[in-house]
């Protein structure tokens, strides 16, 4: 469980930048360069560089080098994981908000209800 937060950490900071989403949202197309990853963003190579190596360290990047071209493709098992949990959260407080409105709608409907317990 701890090390399923850890990395839960990891991807919500790595996704925590514009640029990062930027290069995960180019990644989702398949794969990338670190140059193509760089074009669109008003930053150094190097930059681009350590955000990538933030992206890898958070498991949502793997990048494979061949020759001098370093190329970058998603992992989509690891974004899964942190949908997963915005899900399971998501879940959760509707549940909790239903019984919520049913509790609220039956004291509605109960004239007998004491007017401290309908606030």
């Amino acid at each position: 469980m701890l090390n399923q937060m850890a990395t839960l950490d990891r991807v919500f900071h790595a996704l925590s930048d514009p640029s990062r989403r930027l290069m995960v949202e180019r990644l989702s197309l398949g794969p990338a360069s670190v140059s193509e990853l760089a074009r669109p963003l008003s930053m150094s190579l190097a930059a681009v560089v350590q955000h990538v190596q933030v992206l890898e360290a958070s498991g949502l990047v793997r990048s494979q080098k061949v020759g001098r071209t370093r190329t970058c493709s998603i992992q989509p098992a690891v974004m899964r994981s942190a949908e997963q949990w915005m899900a399971d959260r998501r879940t959760s407080w509707e549940r909790k908000l239903d019984r919520l409105g049913d509790y609220l709608a039956g004291t509605a409907d109960n004239p007998d209800t004491p007017a401290k317990e309908r606030q």
